[in-house]
């Protein structure tokens, strides 16, 4: 081993611990590793930053953008209210719901057509009395198998199409996936659909309602204002003030019984009633320096916020949220004082103590106070995903017929080799933008800014390793085990290694990282790299043994009150099922 190989393996091996701690984010991860790379001159100097102009790169943003003009169309709305109807029973309701799924997500972000089941999931378990726990382990296994079927159904199938032009003319096409993709897929959907389901833990079969995850007892105390209270005459801006960050003001009861959100110019009078949002641990001081009375003898608390013109709504922090990191503080910026943060839920529990303290991370579930009206709605920027409220989004049909017309042209310019796939999408957005199917203000809130720099990052840092060989190295290693084992075998090796690595580290790193090993690996076998490619673009989608492998796993842990370890339950047996179906497709079809 020389030394530029050694330090190659090194800052490869420093990523993939900073990966699988989590304690910096993957695009960081990234760019730590990128200036490694440069600075132990592991690249030339005029391709370190080669990586942003990548075709891959610019392609994953682009399905994004187009993701979210297929989502506002209102495309796959309307395809799932014709199979609502299909979920009477538990077999077609998981399996219906999760093929859907499926299907939107080899034509459009995993993540986005998860995002769109998410409220339709919640209405629909609440309405035929299933937990929702049984379906929302399913359905965001079901986004990662659809989106094997298609180049643009995930990243990492992205990326793996562009190595093909390493050692081929071309890369692979867009329905090249499907040959393994598709039967991968299906036989995964009916596993989960016909009894796999089952292997979801019991306990957590019961459900994680609203009430569950917020007791509003535990939060909601009324309080009258004593007669000696030295807030009397003063404003309600002064109450706020004197409550501080661990207590919130939220509500204002009138004499007739009735509810409103106090005006901070008000002025306080004795025996006025207030509802607090508090941890009663934060009260004692508070209501003893203010003169304040707990309502009832027992200091019972009310749960009756929501009956009037105010109420409470539910929403989960997506994977590109500018809340993640970041508290209730930014929150009240951003939605400008129209929603409050009442209470958050992580993995199905409270989090209890100190609001202020929070720092919002992906999959939390918000309960929000804010008035009722139906123009009021959670701003697009805050990256929120309303629960059961939201409903369904359906378009016109000229709006819809527009947009299917726009994506299918460019599928159809793209497979005829008139353009390549993502110039065929940037055309496609341009259009998209043009009929007013996307705004133009949403034109780029919609990219996973993160994944794009970290895509954009690691490329040179995969250059590296074939620049120094030590692809080479790692790849006649597992070649010289050839002489032990048939190729069936080495295909099953190289996809359970893939599988593991993506389970604690993002998919489309996982695809950059392995995708030239495994080319080398076939080089040296004298075997196809097309298989091996192929094997890599399979493990890379199968992040089902923990929630962390993938942001689908991430954000139904929270609305499905899961643990951290029931997820290797039903991801193994899947895992394997994909193993003993995806083997012999890519020898058949491959090989």
């Amino acid at each position: 081993m020389t030394l530029d190989q050694g330090l190659a393996f090194g800052i490869l091996f420093m990523a993939l611990v900073l990966f699988a701690s989590g304690k910096l984010r993957h695009d960081i991860v990234a760019l730590i590793s990128l200036v490694a790379v440069s600075l132990a001159g592991l690249v030339k100097p005029t391709e370190i930053l080669s990586g942003f102009g990548h075709p891959a790169v610019i392609t994953v943003a682009a399905v994004l953008v187009v993701s979210e003009a297929l989502r506002s169309s209102g495309l796959v709305d309307v395809v799932v209210r014709r199979i609502l109807p299909l979920t009477k029973t538990t077999t077609g309701h998981i399996g219906i719901l999760t093929g859907v799924v499926a299907v939107a997500s080899s034509f459009m972000n995993n993540v986005g057509a998860l995002a769109i089941m998410l409220p339709v999931v919640l209405a629909t378990a609440a309405e035929r009395g299933r937990p929702p726990a049984m379906l929302l382990m399913p359905i965001a296994f079901g986004s990662m198998l659809g989106g094997m079927m298609t180049m643009i159904g995930t990243p990492p199938n992205i990326i793996i199409a562009s190595f093909r032009r390493s050692y081929a003319d071309e890369p692979f096409g867009m329905f090249d996936f499907a040959w393994v993709g598709l039967p991968v897929a299906v036989i995964g959907i009916l596993f989960i659909a016909l009894g796999a389901w089952r292997l979801i833990p019991r306990e957590r079969k019961g459900g994680v309602s609203p009430e569950d995850m917020f007791s509003l007892e535990e939060y909601v105390i009324e309080v009258r204002v004593g007669e000696k209270s030295p807030l009397i005459g003063r404003r309600i801006a002064h109450m706020e003030e004197a409550a501080g960050e661990d207590i919130v003001i939220a509500a204002r009861v009138r004499e007739d019984g009735q509810i409103y959100e106090p005006e901070s110019w008000q002025p306080v009078e004795p025996n006025d009633l207030f509802i607090l949002r508090a941890d009663p641990a934060d009260l004692t001081e508070f209501l003893n320096n203010q003169g304040l009375e707990l309502v009832g003898s027992n200091g019972e608390s009310r749960a009756d916020i929501t009956s009037t013109d105010l109420k409470l709504m539910e929403a989960i922090v997506g994977p590109n949220s500018p809340l993640i990191g970041f508290g209730p503080r930014t929150l009240t910026r951003l939605a400008q004082d129209n929603f409050h943060l009442f209470a958050v839920a992580r993995r199905g529990e409270p989090i209890g103590g100190r609001l202020h303290n929070v720092r919002f991370q992906t999959g939390d579930v918000l309960l929000l106070q804010t008035r009722e009206g139906p123009d009021l709605q959670l701003p697009p920027e805050l990256g929120l995903l309303p629960l059961p409220e939201r409903g369904l989004k359906l378009g016109g049909a000229r709006r819809l017929g527009t947009a299917f017309t726009i994506f299918g042209g460019a599928i159809a310019l793209s497979m005829a080799g008139v353009m390549p796939i993502g110039v065929a999408f940037l055309a496609a957005i341009v259009l998209y933008v043009i009929t007013g199917i996307l705004p133009l203000r949403d034109l780029y809130r919609h990219i996973d800014w993160p994944v794009i720099v970290l895509l954009g990052a690691m490329i040179p840092v995969g250059q590296a390793l074939q620049n120094t060989g030590s692809d080479t190295l790692i790849a006649e290693s597992i070649a010289g085990m050839a002489d032990a084992l048939p190729l069936w075998a080495l295909i099953a090796v190289l996809l359970v290694v893939t599988m593991v690595l993506t389970d604690v580290i993002n998919n489309a790193a996982t695809a950059l990282i392995m995708a030239p090993i495994s080319i080398a690996i076939a080089q040296a076998l004298g075997a196809n790299p097309d298989a091996f490619l192929m094997t890599v673009a399979i493990g890379a989608s199968c992040s089902f043994l923990t929630p962390i492998g993938h942001q689908s796993n991430t954000l139904v842990m929270g609305p499905g009150g899961y643990r951290f370890s029931d997820y290797w339950r039903l991801g193994l047996p899947l895992e394997i099922v994909v193993t003993l179906v995806s083997v012999p497709a890519i020898l058949f079809f491959w090989g």
